[in-house]
């Protein structure tokens, strides 16, 4: 049997159960519990004909014109666990398991798809067509972790945001289904979750299907039984019941509370796995209002704090949340690849270890500075609020050093 895939979650809240006409996003990503998860920012770029861009494993054809995108991704790949675009676009990746063992061969990622689809696509259903016919002609492959001992392969699950519909996109190897939803709650997991509401899919799907013996015609066609593994298809969900619970209410604030909830187990922090990074993000369905994404770039959301970040035009870098750059000597890159495991850690990590080693060993002073760190985080998100219940039109160099400056102000205070 497979390894598991590690234990992500994915939400998505719109209308009637999310406040005020917005759409509210979020992801723990679930990974190994050493890897470095940073956030980075790349601008809109325009790409002479007939370039290439270098993805984790492999080399594609690039397109015209790529969307600014913010990133939370694993340090040491190209792609991201999750992230968004200047459009107002979110996606994150599930690694999930199928009966189709999932294939070493180096090709993309589910982490280069979530990028790539955010780069390309300027509305959720963009980024899916994106990702969809890159599988078709790149297909999906090769090492998820930065592991020299062993290969670790999965196939991909996607969810797919923006401002006015999301798209549940499930994978197994080339062949794919997908749903779309306008209303209500949405988690997605590391397990497949369409059944027979299928709103999309690969022109060959069911014949592909037929031709294995996995599905007679007869039946009602369902993506879950067909593709999962005996039994793995069960509702994985215990996060949508505490969003459900909000009752129309579904805040940025209530999205973070679930992602920090342990008890569930949406927040993951096991003997292998941990909640590397979170997002959260609101996409107010009026597009006269910005979306605004909040990152931790830090592990553990129930000890990080959701840091705010928009798009807005020369938005300032912020390299304290950036990892260190090994350019073609990093051990990711060389053939044999993850020989050794260089030193990722950026600075916002490394203070955020020290304070970890504060709240283990001295509960005062660690509980001390959780509080004012919570409270920094209310500021923040209290400014946001105010930002999208004006009625005049956000100035973009009142947002320009916005994550920045965040980012600086928690620095400080772990000084």
């Amino acid at each position: 049997r497979m390894a598991a895939a590690p234990p992500s979650y994915c939400f998505v809240a719109f209308p009637p159960c999310s406040k005020d006409g917005l759409v509210v996003f979020g992801k723990n990503s679930a990974r190994p519990r050493d890897e470095v998860q940073e956030v980075v920012y790349f601008a809109a770029a325009e790409h002479d004909p007939g370039s290439k861009v270098e993805c984790t494993y492999i080399e594609i054809e690039q397109v015209p014109k790529t969307h600014a995108v913010v990133l939370s991704r694993p340090s040491w790949l190209w792609g991201a666990e999750m992230g968004a675009n200047e459009h107002g676009v979110c996606v994150a990746n599930e690694a999930v398991v199928t009966r189709e063992p999932a294939s070493e061969s180096e090709a993309l990622l589910g982490m280069d798809l979530v990028r790539l689809g955010l780069e390309r696509g300027a509305t959720a259903k963009e980024a899916l067509d994106v990702i969809v016919a890159l599988l078709e002609e790149h297909g999906q492959g090769g090492n998820y972790y930065e592991d020299g001992s062993s290969c670790h392969t999965f196939q991909s699950a996607f969810l797919i945001v923006d401002r006015n519909e999301a798209w549940i996109l499930e994978t197994s190897g080339k062949y794919w289904a997908a749903e779309k939803i306008t209303e209500g709650v949405k988690c997605i997991c590391n397990q497949l979750s369409l059944t027979t509401k299928i709103d999309a899919e690969h022109p060959e799907l069911r014949n592909y299907v037929k031709s294995q013996g996995w599905w007679n015609g007869d039946s009602d066609f369902n993506f879950s039984e067909v593709f999962s593994l005996a039994d793995d298809h069960l509702a994985c969900c215990s996060g949508r019941e505490s969003l459900e619970k909000q009752g129309g209410d579904v805040s940025a604030q209530a999205m973070i509370d679930v992602l920090r909830d342990k008890d569930s187990g949406v927040c993951v922090d096991s003997e292998s796995f941990l909640t590397t990074a979170s997002i959260v993000s609101v996409l107010p369905q009026d597009p006269s209002f910005p979306c605004i994404h909040y990152f931790t770039g830090t592990p553990d959301p129930s000890r990080s704090i959701f840091k705010p970040f928009i798009f807005v035009d020369d938005v300032k870098l912020v390299p304290k949340v950036q990892s260190p750059s090994f350019g073609d000597d990093d051990p990711a890159k060389k053939i044999p690849r993850f020989q050794e495991k260089p030193d990722r850690r950026h600075e916002l990590y490394k203070a955020h270890e020290w304070a970890r080693s504060l709240l283990e060993n001295d509960q005062d002073k660690g509980q001390k500075l959780m509080r004012i760190m919570l409270d920094l985080e209310k500021q923040g998100l209290e400014a946001m609020e105010d930002i999208l219940s004006r009625t005049e039109i956000l100035d973009p160099a009142e947002v320009v050093d916005l994550f920045y400056d965040c980012v600086d102000t928690e620095l400080k205070f772990f000084k």
